[in-house]
């Protein structure tokens, strides 16, 4: 046995740089060395390791000291500090804008108009959380000495235009609706217009935004632009279907190809319109020319410009359509209604087409119980028909319901038709014969040829009058 005095002469303990770790060996080889656990557990603390011995080896060392002969040993571990997380921004969107990634549908097959990419956000909504950091945990060293570690490094906000803080700045929220984008410095933003600096084609994919939509090229066929502010079309509008709350601006025309919508929670103001369908709230106006297409405005369809033809289709207004010219040399038909919204003109259109074969389904309805009945007068209806004459009644009840609400529906609709006092079809130069004009539920058809005249409904017929 080697007294305790003389375990230095025979041992030594060494550290790693960062002292996690302790390290014994023989400096001084003796194959009778001899000592208890306590004796090393004695040296252990003399040369101050005091934290993290690892007494199974201190046994193993003390019963077999020839095993560790030759090299060192990990006579004690520390713990290794562990550092603090940084504090972070949590988006609840998407923060890559360059995703252009085409939709997956349900079924598997892919839609290269429909892209993943705008971040539209609604006023209040939440758009960022801010997550605090994490302090941290400091290690231990062998030698009973605390090892620092490093804290967590607070994350900021870098508040943009158009968002809002809660009142402990955790929170941001969007000021406005709008597209949510990043400016210099990762700052976010609410901006209530996307612009599109090019057409609206393969590249940009539908578009559906909730503020104010500019195109600085054309629209393609096909595509669809959404927008519950305002759209703006530098170039034109291809087949294409655009929907807006606000209004619609296109400098370019309308070429329609007798597909697409272009329809405005307000007004629409474009230079042309060519086999188009176009739609509006309010009113819609064209500087040059309306050809061989459906309008529909709740007020106005002004065609007054240069140019300011209408010719071919039909042009429905809620009260006035005004136009330089109506109709061509060719007798084209052009029909002009005003003096009832539109939506209730082919309301009323769509109704009288229902009640047609409503009545023809009576018709049959009638005929096939009046057979079933004089059977059952006769005595002779078979078992297997009594179920059918059942449902046959019912069905002659829910006809007679039906047509009554669609006849009262039809009935309200004509007065309203009635109501067409401030109803104008205004012609600035000329109209040509193979017009129709309808004021409210009155027709007029145009023969010849009429220069600078004005149609308005008076005591149940159309007349026409010279512009002052």
């Amino acid at each position: 046995m080697v007294v305790q005095s003389a375990l230095s002469e025979y041992l030594s303990i060494s550290f790693s740089e960062d002292k996690e770790i302790a390290y014994l060996e023989f400096y001084q080889r003796d194959e009778g060395f001899a000592c208890s656990v306590e004796e090393l557990g004695v040296f252990l603390q003399r040369n101050k390791v005091l934290y993290g011995v690892q007494w199974d080896i201190v046994q193993r060392f003390a019963d077999h000291p020839e095993e560790y002969i030759s090299g060192k040993v990990p006579i004690a571990l520390g713990k290794a500090p562990v550092n603090g997380t940084d504090g972070q921004i949590l988006l609840t969107f998407t923060k890559d804008d360059n995703d252009h990634r085409p939709m997956e549908k349900e079924d598997g097959k892919v839609d290269f108009k429909e892209l993943i990419r705008l971040s539209n956000v609604r006023k209040g909504q939440l758009i960022a959380t801010l997550i605090p950091p994490e302090p941290g945990q400091p290690g231990m060293s062998v030698t009973g000495d605390p090892i620092p570690c490093k804290a967590g490094k607070a994350a900021h906000f870098k508040v943009g235009k158009n968002v809002l803080l809660n009142d402990d700045g955790t929170l941001m929220y969007a000021a406005i609706d709008g597209l949510i984008s990043y400016t210099d410095k990762g700052k976010i933003n609410v901006f209530p217009v996307y612009e599109v600096q090019g057409d609206v084609d393969y590249n940009t994919g539908n578009i559906d935004f909730v503020g104010t939509v500019v195109i600085r090229g054309n629209v393609l066929s096909g595509f669809t632009v959404k927008s519950e502010g305002d759209i703006r079309v530098s170039g034109g509008v291809e087949g294409a279907e655009l929907f807006a709350k606000g209004s619609i601006e296109i400098n370019g025309g309308i070429i329609g190809y007798n597909k697409g919508l272009v329809s405005a929670g307000t007004n629409v103001k474009v230079s042309f319109i060519q086999d188009g369908n176009v739609t509006a709230a309010e009113d819609i106006i064209v500087s040059q020319s309306i050809m061989h297409s459906n309008i529909r405005a709740g007020k106005n369809v002004l065609c007054n410009g240069s140019k300011g033809l209408i010719v071919g289709g039909t042009v429905q207004a809620g009260e006035k359509v005004v136009a330089r010219t109506i109709g061509n040399t060719m007798s084209t038909a052009t029909a002009i209604e005003v003096g009832v919204l539109p939506e209730l003109r082919n309301e009323i259109n769509d109704l009288r087409q229902q009640l047609r074969l409503l009545l023809d389904n009576a018709d049959k309805t009638k005929k096939a119980l009046y057979l079933l009945n004089q059977l059952a007068i006769n005595g002779s209806l078979p078992p297997d028909k009594v179920a059918l004459r059942i449902k046959l009644n019912a069905t002659q009840q829910s006809q007679q319901r039906e047509e009554a609400h669609i006849k009262e529906r039809i009935l309200e609709i004509e007065r309203m038709l009635e109501d067409t006092d401030s109803a104008r079809v205004e012609v600035v130069k000329t109209i040509y014969g193979g017009s129709k004009i309808v004021i409210g539920r009155y027709t007029r058809f145009i023969k010849d040829t009429a220069e600078r005249v004005t149609f308005y409904y008076s005591e149940g017929d159309i007349y026409m009058a010279p512009n002052v």
